[in-house]
């Protein structure tokens, strides 16, 4: 709505009425004041769930003072990688192992290894997950806690429920930062990806809230600075998720030229991760494997169940891989992410 003055001008035999306008903003401008408005209200909607799940008022008005829309993470968001690839096409993976499993990443890991090796034997025997692929997962994450992120967390998913594409995620992620708050968590700790994943493991807040670990017993799990917390915390989450004491990930496995892969197509529907599992052969006993041909090239039981992954395509390479290769893709639904984890973990504990 327009705003006028009105003013009368001494102008000889005539009486002048003149109008002065406000200036108009630029449509960006209105645009950006209208999304900061509709932000602003859909934090209410927030608060109001958080109030129904018993956080604190002093808590919700803390995490929510203030909290302005951040259009730098919904571009990130939507620039992610192969989100726009066809369905059925895979990027090579030697540029990707390349990139994860280089010397520096190696070398980071073994002084990571040496440095905590008075309580990884301990965490081992408590949790049932060796220590190289708790440091791989770190050193993968973090690169060793060297970069952490440095985006405000509660900006970050607030923005990122609000921009509704994955809305019930974020939106439940919010609520959970919230309870870590009233948990103890201090505000100042509260900085990680733009994604909302924090620490040197790069937990979630529900993730945070449901696994993480007191590593030294000094009444905080500190997944940020703490080395024992965070040791613990990865261990917890992976013997939640159903890690098997004493099996390895998987193994490389020379795959024979003639090998029939039109009879080990999958028939597993699996309930996460449809896409990356539908890469992976039926599951069979190594035994069997290397009664076809495909001969693990590392230590594996031949009792163990197993599924072939030809990452490249037949001719480039295999691995047999275990039910504990599944828990390292609840981590990150991608064999990518899982096989470079596995690689990296082999090649720290050489």
């Amino acid at each position: 709505m327009k705003a006028f003055r009105l003013f009368r001008m001494a102008v000889p035999a005539l009486a002048v009425l003149v109008v002065f306008s406000a200036p108009t903003l630029p449509a960006s401008a209105q645009v950006e004041i209208s999304q900061d408005q509709a932000f602003q209200g859909y934090l209410q909607l927030l608060a109001a769930r958080a109030r129904r799940e018993g956080v604190s008022e002093a808590t919700i008005g803390r995490m929510t003072s203030g909290l302005t829309f951040n259009p730098r993470v919904v571009v990130l968001d939507q620039s992610q990688p192969g989100s726009n690839s066809a369905p059925g096409t895979f990027e090579p993976f030697a540029p990707y192992y390349r990139d994860h499993v280089d010397a520096a990443r190696i070398i980071g890991g073994k002084r990571t290894l040496a440095a905590n090796s008075d309580r990884l034997p301990q965490i081992e025997a408590q949790y049932g997950v060796p220590g190289k692929i708790l440091v791989a997962i770190w050193g993968h994450e973090t690169n060793y806690g060297s970069y952490k992120g440095d985006f405000d967390l509660a900006r970050s998913l607030a923005t990122l429920a609000y921009e509704g594409r994955r809305r019930e995620l974020f939106a439940g992620e919010f609520i959970a930062l919230l309870k870590m708050v009233d948990r103890g968590v201090p505000r100042e700790r509260l900085y990680g990806s733009w994604a909302g994943a924090f620490g040197n493991p790069q937990f979630l807040p529900s993730v945070y809230l449901r696994v993480a670990q007191d590593g030294d017993g000094d009444g905080d799990a500190d997944i940020w600075n703490d080395r024992a917390d965070t040791l613990a915390s990865i261990a917890n989450y992976f013997r939640d998720a159903g890690w098997r004491r004493g099996e390895p990930w998987g193994v490389k496995a020379f795959v024979p030229a003639g090998l029939d892969r039109s009879s080990l197509t999958t028939r597993l529907d699996a309930p996460s991760c449809p896409r990356v599992h539908l890469r992976h052969s039926a599951w069979k006993p190594v035994s069997e494997w290397r009664a076809l041909g495909v001969i693990p090239q590392g230590v594996i039981a031949d009792r163990t169940l197993a599924t072939l992954l030809e990452p490249d395509g037949a001719g480039s390479g295999g691995f047999l891989l275990t039910g504990n290769y599944r828990v390292i893709l609840q981590y990150n639904c991608s064999n990518y992410y899982a096989l470079s984890v596995g690689l990296l973990a082999d090649e720290i504990a050489r």
